[in-house]
């Protein structure tokens, strides 16, 4: 893989942090399927909205309550008429649908990953 290196000031640029899922709905209007989700990164950042196609590998039911790691610094970006804040962050499963990133302790949430 070519992926051009950076610096570690480049990775400092990204900001990612450890929230906690309150609230996933459904997003019947997405173009893929996917689920809206509303996170609490704690007092200093807040709750913020995030669509994620991740209705492969989890139920609505099962991801309330569920720490994930998101990028909070990027721009908000238009799905639809939904409003995302923040990327939820995961990696492809052997079938290539998301797996979703979480710390496997519980920790505080609004934590910066370094």
């Amino acid at each position: 893989m070519d992926t051009p290196q950076i610096t570690f000031d480049d990775f400092l640029k990204v900001d990612v942090r450890v929230g906690r899922i309150v609230a996933a709905e459904p997003f019947p209007e997405a173009r893929k399927p996917a689920y809206k989700l509303t996170i609490d990164f704690g007092p200093q950042i807040g709750t913020r909205r995030s669509s994620a196609q991740i209705t492969r590998n989890y139920a609505l039911d099962e991801l309330e309550g569920r720490l994930v790691l998101a990028v909070v610094n990027f721009p908000p970006r238009q799905i639809g008429k939904f409003m995302s804040q923040v990327l939820t962050l995961g990696v492809p499963d052997a079938d290539g649908e998301v797996v979703l990133i979480e710390p496997s302790r519980n920790v505080p949430i609004g934590g910066r990953l370094y």
